[in-house]
């Protein structure tokens, strides 16, 4: 099969609420992924191919190298470079083979390079469509974090938001479990993505989310209680519980300033 002319699909990699994800050849024999996202055409199709488009231009050694976006009836298709897993994988593994989570100098080592991209994307540096833009991931999560080697990459930019200002009004999209208070209120700010980042060490860390209540859908009447972090041990709390803060401007100044107070902590 070839869904665009130079593309052969060769197997399914895996199957998500939202997409596919394929191994395919590219027109040189490389071996890439492709993901499927259903849509239909309408505004939010529109926005998630400028929102791809966008980061397809930007570059950093830990964002996800995407070669060609391109639509086919009822998907958008990203062809990107093939990861060998992603962190969700590796935390299955280490429960299944070691009996429990990444130990935290390893979930630091892997989370800080994570912690770069964030703050690559979220300074407004970017120079797009004629504007100095910051750009909001909103969909930071495990699976969303692959390995290549020992180099972690974000991916899957489909909801990424362009902005100029440090808060403003955006619709309600993300993985509700990894969201910040400010989300369920229809609002982005330059620390969202540092508060989903926190919710996937705890993740990582202790093998479960702060949050055990969260609604299956994105409700303004929701109110994030104080997260539960006795996953973690008492030294990582204060650090991470900043970082999970209500208030955005309550958060660590940066993804980067996060990580390395968390991998002080844990020395």
């Amino acid at each position: 099969m070839e869904p665009f002319p130079g593309y052969r699909l060769r197997r399914r990699l895996g199957r998500g609420a939202f997409a596919e994800v394929w191994e395919a050849l590219g027109r040189d024999g490389q071996v890439l992924a492709l993901k499927f996202l259903p849509c239909a055409d309408g505004p939010t199709t529109r926005q998630e191919l400028r929102s791809l488009d966008a980061v397809r231009q930007l570059r950093h050694p830990n964002l996800v190298r995407i070669e060609r976006v391109w639509c086919q009836p009822g998907y958008i298709v990203v062809a990107m470079e093939r990861a060998e897993a992603s962190l969700l994988h590796l935390l299955e593994v280490a429960e299944a083979d070691l009996g429990g989570p990444l130990v935290p100098e390893y979930a630091c080592f892997l989370l800080a390079q994570a912690a770069a991209a964030l703050d690559f994307l979220n300074t407004p540096q970017h120079r797009i469509h004629d504007h100095t833009l910051a750009v909001r991931h909103r969909d930071v999560k495990p699976s969303n974090l692959l390995l290549f080697g020992d180099t972690v990459k974000l991916t899957d930019f489909g909801l990424a938001y362009l902005t100029s200002s440090p808060m403003c009004a955006c619709p309600r999209a993300g993985t509700v479990e990894y969201s910040a208070p400010e989300v369920f209120h229809g609002r982005v700010s330059t620390n969202t993505d540092q508060y989903a980042l926190a919710v996937s060490y705890c993740h990582l860390r202790g093998g479960r989310l702060p949050f055990p209540d969260t609604p299956l859908d994105y409700d303004r009447r929701y109110v994030r209680p104080d997260p539960d972090l006795s996953m973690l041990p008492p030294r990582e709390r204060p650090v991470v519980a900043r970082a999970l803060a209500q208030r955005p401007e309550e958060r660590w100044s940066s993804c980067a300033a996060f990580m390395e107070e968390v991998a002080r902590s844990v020395m």
